[in-house]
């Protein structure tokens, strides 16, 4: 009797319950706001050389990680302005007690070898981010960047205003089609361009630190007059 009691209301449940289908749990689509352009990024400094202040290229929003690494191509010693998020035990505790790196910015020491372990200044964002000037100048040159006998954007060059001295160069990126020698930009404000993928054609430093291929808009400073032109 006691099975059939519970058969009886298990039937009754079951034909005349509420009759909805189960919820089915779907993924909400992405923000709209990850699909538009960011724009150019607020103002802030990233390194230094000297009295050169290089402001951040690309849309605070938009960046996976800083990073610096050794050159061997006669690139200038940059100054980080930041934290070392992968500093020794050593540093962390004389941060600790001395202070230093408020800025909110956090960078990576990636290594490498021949030149200042700081000459290359490695800022990660997706394929596509667009870039802008870190430094207020001139563009003095747009050359192929050339890998492994072929073309992958180009590198532009960026005489600073007022320090005719250096030139401020950057590659990992695609051309702003606007551009030409001789054209004048303001930092965080002029596009010079966006990101290319470069996951399939080398083994980027950068990816160690991030959730993807490490991909980046990578920024030097060379003196002018010893600066190479591919």
């Amino acid at each position: 009797m006691l099975l059939a009691s519970v058969a009886l209301i298990t039937l009754l449940l079951t034909a005349f319950g509420s009759g909805g289908s189960s919820a089915v749990l779907t993924a909400a689509p992405a923000p709209a706001t990850r699909l538009l352009p960011a724009g150019p990024p607020r103002p802030q400094v990233v390194a230094l050389q000297s009295t050169l202040r290089l402001q951040l290229p690309v849309a605070q929003s938009r960046v996976t990680a800083i990073g610096y690494h050794a050159s061997g191509d006669g690139a200038l010693a940059l100054d980080p302005v930041g934290r070392q998020a992968n500093q020794g035990l050593v540093s962390r505790v004389a941060r600790s007690i001395f202070g230093g790196g408020t800025s909110g910015l956090r960078y990576y020491a990636l290594g490498g070898e021949g030149g200042p372990t700081t000459a290359s200044l490695d800022v990660g964002a997706a394929p596509g981010t667009d870039v802008y000037a870190p430094v207020d100048g001139t563009i003095v040159g747009i050359t192929p960047y050339v890998l492994a006998g072929r073309h992958y954007g180009a590198r532009l060059d960026v005489q600073p205003s007022g320090n005719p001295s250096i030139v401020v160069s950057l590659t990992h990126l695609r051309p702003d089609p606007s551009l030409t020698v001789g054209s004048p930009v303001a930092a965080t404000t002029s596009k010079l361009g966006t990101i290319i993928d470069f996951a399939k054609v080398e083994r980027q430093a950068l990816a160690h630190v991030t959730q993807d291929a490490g991909n980046h808009v990578s920024i030097e400073v060379h003196p002018a007059a010893t600066l190479s032109i591919p």
